[in-house]
């Protein structure tokens, strides 16, 4: 029988978003508001479009792989233990560089982004499970529910100031 800590792993939402694996760990229902948190795994050369959030900072610390931030035009290059400061209001995006994937755990405050994900990604069955790949469905998604969320889309190659 699985101990009260594994049966809590196994019932974390898991969305399938940007063809990224998003495992929630802390949501702002658990924080008071205050923070979500969650998993990326991410395959090679995938990673979020470049945007800008107008109401949350975002922390992100890799696990593992090796991943390339582009923050107000400046890229970045992070592995294994390595953070990175994504203020509000300044563009930005990340990339799986490396050949396997990757994983980081990305902090948002405040809470609110989850919804965003619930709202543009596909449920999974749970962490283990493939992220599905981009869709024109999922980019219309992404591109309708965006300005609900205080988020800007930019073009490819769009982050910077």
């Amino acid at each position: 029988m699985p101990s009260r800590s594994e049966s809590a792993v196994a019932e974390l939402p898991v969305y399938s978003v940007v063809g990224d694996r998003y495992t929630y760990l802390l949501t702002g229902d658990q924080t008071g508001g205050a923070c979500f948190q969650f998993e990326a795994w991410v395959p090679p050369g995938s990673g979020p479009p470049p945007h800008v959030h107008s109401r949350e900072d975002e922390g992100f610390y890799v696990i593992e792989g090796e991943f390339e931030f582009v923050v107000a035009g400046t890229p970045v290059r992070l592995t294994a233990g390595g953070f990175l400061l994504g203020k509000r209001g300044i563009p930005h995006n990340f990339r799986n560089v490396g050949e396997h994937p990757g994983r980081l755990i990305i902090t948002a405050t405040p809470a609110g982004l989850e919804h965003f994900f619930a709202e543009i990604g596909d449920r999974l069955p749970g962490r283990d499970a493939d992220p599905i790949p981009m869709s024109p469905d999922a980019v219309r998604r992404l591109i309708e529910a965006a300005p609900r969320y205080g988020l800007e889309l930019l073009p490819p190659g769009e982050a910077h100031a």
